[in-house]
């Protein structure tokens, strides 16, 4: 899976496959998938689901792309509300929120945006929130070896909202603490602070 996926023949064939089995399974759903309403659904589908699973077809370096630098900093370094969407792999279903990611810099600080593009890159997989939120952190320790790492991650998830137990406002929260964020609570506690600055 984390092989890149290639652009042209294999590709096209492998959309192809795809669109089969979507329409196989709007005819198992009772659909004609043949109707005008229908009849484009299953590229648009292949095509959907290629997007939202992209991050398959990224790694690290590529991501990160060189955008690590040697900095005197032992300050914490916090990229919030940045938006997640993801496919929980249970249901295929979609769930969304918010991600807080924060460091503590030893030698190495992160391009700002690269931090984004690490979070984007496990999001676009089917995903359960707990593993999103440790591979965020654990990634990002390997790349800059820093003093700590915290990721947190707010979702809202379409699995309890549209079906099984229905509880529209019910909110996921999943933390990782990595370093100095697990083992100093002062520190720990500044980056909560930090997450729920002005917050209404």
């Amino acid at each position: 899976m984390e092989q890149r996926r290639r652009k042209g023949s294999a590709e096209v064939r492998e959309d192809g496959f795809m669109q089969s089995l979507v329409r196989d399974l709007l005819k198992e759903l009772g659909e004609d998938p043949y109707r005008e309403g229908l009849r484009h659904t299953p590229e648009r589908m292949a095509k959907a689901l290629r997007y939202l699973t992209s991050g398959y077809g990224k790694d690290l370096s590529e991501v990160l792309n060189g955008a690590i630098f040697t900095e005197v900093s032992d300050e914490m370094v916090l990229v919030k509300d940045i938006d997640v969407f993801s496919l929980c792999e249970h249901h295929l279903l979609p769930f969304f929120g918010k991600c807080h990611v924060a460091y503590i810099p030893k030698r190495k600080i992160l391009g700002l945006s690269k931090i984004v593009r690490l979070v984007e890159m496990y999001s676009r997989r089917l995903q359960v929130q707990e593993r999103l939120t440790q591979q965020i952190a654990h990634t990002l320790k390997r790349a800059v070896q820093p003093r700590g790492v915290g990721v947190v991650i707010e979702a809202y998830h379409f699995c309890m909202m549209m079906r099984g137990v229905e509880k529209q406002n019910s909110k996921a929260v999943t933390s990782a603490m990595v370093g100095v964020f697990q083992t100093a609570p002062e520190i720990r506690s500044e980056f909560v602070q930090l997450i729920n600055s002005n917050r209404p």
